[in-house]
């Protein structure tokens, strides 16, 4: 009966998820400011789809003109990009559009706050308290100057506030204010600037009613940006195989200067939030040592592993020793990436390391049948108990991309909209490359999304 209660919550949560449709896309960010996006892949009612091969008639649901991502950078939002149109390459479509980062939507919305308030300002009726003080009666023509008119009127009644300031208020009247009276300020006396606390949105679009079109929920991109930016945006363009188009270029790989940030598109879905582990330096070092021994280990058992199907081709005839071969010396790990990740929002660690290795020239391998350059991916996650459990371990070298390809971590984004990350991964081959989303379940890892590699 436990059993039973336990699959039946768990299942109504899985109903209670988002099912789409949700766009998952590459934004590449250049230092000038400008942005493409790379479409990987698209949930419609609970299945995933290619992106870039999804309703593409002729163009992917997931780059139709208006529709507008939000960049996340391990969770945290970085900013909005709306696509304007599509371009076609010969292996993947790319999005081209406008960016605007997270700094200027804040700028721009405490500007049309500022608009707003002076416009109600405008509108505002003058109070006792504008006018500061009572209204006093004056004769007509005695309001010429402050100290003028005090010396020649002095049996008249002043304020206290009028004394103070120097001036005398007046009462409102229908003529021509008095030059000396209290009155609101001349940038409240004009009418509020057309269109300064109403902005439609650039995607208001005949299509805009498509239930399967996806959307951002929290905000659309103003249209005086997008009117500005549209002489730089290309329009949507037909498919053509036979021009290269720089989307297919690796993101990883791209040359520096360029950010690689996830982007997501979806009418629901949760807030987004941070996924990076809270952690003081004790434990990221204690995360590291482990990982660095863990990554040593599996890159000795794939050489070894190699070493093994190698026929032996002695050079001298040397009796066989007895007891176990020798094993080669340890690795030398260069280029570590490593990030440690809080997906679940329940402090659990989930540890990720990335590097490059080389193991030293011996005797053993000193005939070139041994790689000489490997790569590793491993994920680990942590228990209750502190300790580091293996969830993947992909270890391959430079001389068999084409049977096992290499995986390069992007980041952990929410592919599914339940509230938890996942972990995008680029995985390249000498094929070419494609995109892998996992999601980690206890000590495993299961695909939730698998590209095709081209």
């Amino acid at each position: 009966m436990l059993l039973l209660q336990i699959v039946l919550a768990q299942r109504a949560h899985r109903e209670a998820a988002d099912k789409g449709p949700r766009a998952m896309g590459l934004i590449e960010l250049a230092p000038n400011g400008k942005a493409h996006l790379i479409p990987i892949t698209i949930m419609v009612n609970g299945e995933f789809y290619d992106a870039s091969e999804y309703k593409a008639s002729p163009v992917p649901i997931s780059l139709d003109t208006g529709i507008v991502y939000e960049a996340v950078k391990t969770g945290v939002s970085q900013g909005l990009f709306t696509v304007k149109g599509a371009i076609a390459g010969t292996k993947t479509w790319r999005g081209e559009g406008t960016w605007e980062s997270e700094a200027e939507i804040k700028a721009e919305e405490a500007k049309k706050k500022a608009a707003v308030a002076a416009a109600k300002l405008a509108k505002k009726k003058p109070t006792l308290d504008d006018e500061g003080g009572p209204p006093v009666l004056r004769r007509a023509g005695a309001a010429k100057s402050g100290a003028s008119s005090d010396k020649a009127a002095p049996d008249k009644p002043v304020a206290d506030g009028a004394k103070a300031s120097g001036s005398v208020p007046s009462v409102p009247s229908t003529g021509s204010a008095s030059s000396t009276g209290n009155t609101l300020p001349a940038a409240a006396e004009k009418p509020p600037t057309a269109g300064a606390s109403d902005v439609p949105s650039p995607s208001s679009s005949s299509d805009e009613d498509d239930p399967n079109r996806p959307q951002l929920r929290r905000s659309k991109a103003p249209k005086e940006k997008a009117e500005k930016e549209d002489v730089e945006a290309p329009a949507t363009v037909a498919p053509r195989a036979d021009k290269k188009s720089p989307a297919t270029t690796s993101p990883v790989a791209s040359s520096a200067g360029i950010q690689v940030i996830p982007a997501i598109s979806d009418a629901g879905g949760p807030e987004p939030r941070s996924y990076e582990f809270n952690m003081n330096p004790d434990e990221e070092r204690q995360f590291r040592n482990k990982m660095l021994a863990m990554a040593t280990a599996e890159v000795a058992a794939r050489a070894n592993s190699l070493k093994s199907e190698i026929p032996a081709t002695p050079v001298h005839h040397t009796p066989a020793r007895k007891g176990k071969p020798a094993k080669l010396p340890g690795p030398t790990l260069r280029d570590i990436q490593f990030r440690v990740f809080d997906l679940s929002n329940s402090n659990e660690a989930v540890v990720v390391l990335t590097a490059k290795a080389q193991m030293p020239a011996s005797e053993a391998d000193g005939n070139g049948s041994l790689p000489a350059n490997y790569f590793l991916t491993l994920v680990a996650r942590e228990d209750i108990y502190g300790e580091l459990h293996k969830a993947l371990s992909n270890v391959t070298d430079d001389q068999h991309l084409d049977v096992l390809p290499r995986l390069d971590l992007i980041d952990a984004v929410d592919v599914d909209g339940d509230g938890r990350g996942e972990l995008l991964f680029r995985k390249v081959s000498d094929a070419g490359s494609g995109y892998v989303v996992y999601r980690v379940i206890g000590n495993q890892l299961w695909p939730l999304f698998q590209g095709a590699i081209g």
